[in-house]
C-alpha cells in the first residue's frame, strides 16, 4: 500500500519543504517545522457558484487611477491605523492573542458598519445565542447585522450568496475548513486554502473582509504568520490581559503606512479608545524618583511621550543579568556600553533592568537618550526631575544625533506640561522657541549627564 505523502511546513513564515530541519531554511527560525498530510487538489467548495469568469489583461494606460473607496468603521483609532477608514474589496487580518480583545473590537465596529452597510458576521467558536449576549453587553444591535454560527468554508460562501452581505467578519481563521481537503481545521493547508477562497471572493465581489487569527506563545500552526503575504492589512492586537490598555499596530498595510498605532482601553461595556496615548502612558509616574525619563516618539504621524525606566544594582553573580522590556535588547546593551566608556560609569558590574512603562515597544533611535539618562539616573540615584523630557538618537562614540519631526516632538512635549527637554544640539538654533519649554541642546552624552548632576 503507497504511503500516504505528507509535506512539512514552516509555523513562522509558511515556507514548505519536502522534509524535516530543525531550521527553515527559508526565515531561520529554530524547531518550527511541521508535518502535515498533503493536501489534495481542492475543487471549489459547495455553495461557491462555480469559479469566477476568467481575467483578462488590460493595457495599464487604459486602468483609472482613482482612489480605494473608503468607509469608517465607527472606530477612529481603527480608522487610523487602516489609513483613514476600511477599503472596499480589502481582505484584513486581525491578529493576536487569544482573550486580548479581536472579538470585541470586531464587534463593535458591527454597531456602526450596519449604520450604512450589511454585516455578516461568521464565527466557528461561539453560538447564535452566545454572540447576542456579547452584543447585547456590548451595546451592539441593529437589523442589518447578521449572524452565522458555522465552520465550514462551503456553508460560509452559501451564506454569503444569499445574504450579499458588505462586509463579512470570520471568528476566527483557525475555525473554518473546506471539507475538500484531508487536513483538519486550523492546519497550514487549511487555513491558507481558506483565506484564499476569503480573497477571491473580496476581490471578485467587493466584499470587505475581516479574518480573525490567534497567535500563542508556542507558535502555532495555526498562527497568522503564514497569510500575510496573502492579505492586504494585518493588525495586530497587542497588550498584557492583566493590562486594561491595548495597542492595534499596522505590520502591514497596502493601502496606507505601517507605523501607526491606535490605542484602546478595555473595560466592562467594551473597548474604549484613547485619544491622547500620552497621557495614559505617563498616568502614574512616580515624582522625584531615580531611574525615570520621559521621551517622545514617532508612531506614524503622531508623537507619543512614553516613559523608560531603569535599574541598576550591584550584581552577586558571576555574570551581570540584563533584562529590557518594551526597549530592543541589543540596542540596550550597546548603549549601556557607551554609558561605561563615554560617561565613565562602570555599569559593567550591575544588573541591568530596563522597561518601557504601558506595553509601547520603542523601536525608534530617538528614545536612545531617555535610556541612557534612566540608566545613568538609576546608577547615580539621582532623579531627573518631573518635568524634564529628552529626545535625541545616542551614536557609538557617544554623540547625540537630531532626530526627524523634532519640532512636532517639542509641542507635544509642551502640551503635555513638560518644562525642560534635552535635546541634540545639531539644528537646535534653527527651532523656533516654545512658550512655556526651555530647551537644552547637548552634542553628547558627558553634556547629558552634567544635567542630572545639576538638576
Amino acid at each position: 500500500m503507497k504511503a500516504k505523502t505528507t509535506v512539512f511546513y514552516c509555523t513562522e513564515c509558511g515556507n514548505e519543504t519536502s522534509k524535516w530541519a530543525g531550521r527553515c531554511p527559508s526565515c531561520g527560525a529554530w524547531n518550527t517545522i511541521v508535518e502535515q498530510a498533503a493536501p489534495k487538489a481542492a475543487t471549489a467548495p459547495k455553495g461557491r457558484g462555480g469559479m469566477l469568469p476568467r481575467a483578462k489583461a488590460h493595457p495599464i494606460d487604459d486602468l483609472s487611477a482613482e482612489e480605494e473607496l473608503r468607509f469608517p468603521t465607527g472606530m477612529g483609532e481603527l480608522d487610523r491605523v487602516l489609513g483613514g477608514g476600511a477599503v472596499k474589496g480589502s481582505l484584513v487580518l486581525v491578529g493576536g492573542a487569544p482573550g486580548i480583545g479581536k472579538s470585541t473590537l470586531m464587534l463593535q465596529i458591527c454597531g456602526k458598519l450596519c449604520e450604512t452597510n450589511k454585516v455578516l458576521y461568521v464565527s466557528g467558536e461561539e453560538s447564535p445565542h452566545q454572540l447576542k449576549m456579547r452584543a447585547k453587553r456590548l451595546n451592539v444591535s441593529s437589523d442589518k447585522l447578521f449572524v452565522l454560527s458555522e465552520t465550514c468554508l462551503g456553508d460560509v460562501l452559501e451564506s454569503v450568496n444569499e445574504e450579499q452581505p458588505d462586509a463579512l467578519i470570520i471568528d476566527s481563521i483557525q475555525t473554518l475548513y473546506n471539507e475538500t481537503l484531508d487536513s483538519p481545521a486550523g492546519s497550514v493547508g487549511q487555513v491558507k486554502d481558506c483565506t484564499m477562497s476569503l480573497m477571491q471572493l473580496a476581490k471578485g465581489q467587493g466584499i470587505t473582509v475581516f479574518v480573525i487569527g490567534h497567535v500563542n506563545k508556542e507558535g502555532s500552526i495555526a498562527g497568522p504568520k503564514v497569510l500575510e503575504h496573502m492579505v492586504d492589512c494585518v493588525l495586530y492586537f497587542e497588550g498584557d490581559q492583566h493590562m486594561t490598555y491595548r495597542i492595534l499596530r499596522a505590520a502591514k498595510n497596502r493601502f496606507g503606512a505601517t507605523n501607526e498605532i491606535g490605542v484602546f482601553e478595555m473595560r466592562n461595556e467594551g473597548l474604549a479608545e484613547v485619544p491622547n496615548p500620552s497621557e495614559m502612558l505617563l498616568s502614574g509616574r512616580p515624582e522625584d524618583t531615580p531611574g525615570t525619563c520621559v521621551t517622545c516618539v514617532m508612531e506614524g504621524a503622531r508623537p507619543v511621550l512614553a516613559e523608560v525606566q531603569a535599574l541598576l544594582a550591584p550584581t552577586a553573580q558571576n555574570v551581570p543579568r540584563r533584562t529590557s522590556n518594551g526597549f530592543d535588547y541589543n540596542r540596550a546593551a550597546m548603549l549601556m556600553a557607551v554609558l561605561e566608556k563615554r560617561g565613565a560609569l562602570k555599569v559593567s558590574s550591575c544588573d541591568a533592568f530596563l522597561n518601557v512603562i504601558g506595553g509601547l515597544t520603542l523601536d525608534e533611535p530617538a528614545a536612545d537618550l531617555a535610556a541612557i539618562l534612566a540608566l545613568a539616573s538609576s546608577y547615580l540615584d539621582k532623579p531627573i526631575g518631573n518635568r524634564v523630557a529628552a529626545v535625541g538618537e545616542v551614536g557609538l562614540t557617544g554623540e547625540v544625533r537630531s532626530v526627524s519631526h523634532l519640532g512636532q516632538r517639542l509641542s507635544e512635549v509642551q502640551r503635555l506640561g513638560f518644562e525642560r527637554c534635552i535635546i541634540p544640539k545639531h539644528h537646535a538654533d534653527r527651532l523656533e522657541s516654545i512658550k512655556g519649554l526651555t530647551l537644552i541642546p547637548v552634542s553628547n552624552i558627558a553634556d547629558a549627564l552634567r544635567e542630572i548632576v545639576r538638576s
